[in-house]
């Protein structure tokens, strides 16, 4: 089999993704927080989440992995967790002053990471690359692709 004339994108995405996810949790780290506490403080802040279930599906992880941020992060001070009154099955998770200060930090430095990883960039390339990166997004995920036949497979 012959070796391809390119690195398959493919690779080149999953390189550089692996490279810019690590350089930006080194940037939340230095402001005293990780990637997955910014991704639950962020969700706090800008959605109306009434449960921990709610939560996790937010995060986009599973209940039991949400479970040990929010220990480490309640152990923290940086959120709390109460029983819901009507249903005692249900936790209501809540941002306390400490996770307010440290969601603050972790902004600054998410957006001060941006703005590094946007340099030399125009906006009408980032505009293509997300166009691109989306389309390659809904090519693997099945969203969004036409019924029938593909172009140059079986019929």
């Amino acid at each position: 089999m012959p070796m391809p004339a390119q690195t398959p994108i493919g690779l080149q995405l999953t390189r550089g993704a692996k490279e810019i996810s690590a350089a930006f949790n080194d940037a939340l780290a230095e402001a005293g927080g990780s990637l997955p506490v910014w991704v639950v403080l962020i969700s706090l802040k800008t959605r109306r989440l009434g449960n921990q279930r709610e939560l996790a599906r937010a995060v986009g992880i599973r209940g039991a992995t949400l479970t040990h941020h929010l220990n480490a992060m309640e152990r923290d001070g940086l959120v709390t967790r109460r029983r819901a009154p009507d249903n005692r099955r249900i936790h209501l998770v809540e941002l306390t002053e400490q996770g307010e200060a440290l969601f603050h930090r972790l902004r600054a430095a998410a957006v001060a990471f941006d703005r590094r990883l946007r340099t030399g960039v125009s906006d009408e390339e980032l505009a293509t690359f997300a166009s691109v990166l989306g389309r390659m997004h809904r090519n693997v995920s099945g969203v969004d692709r036409p019924a029938g036949p593909r172009p140059g497979g079986p019929e």
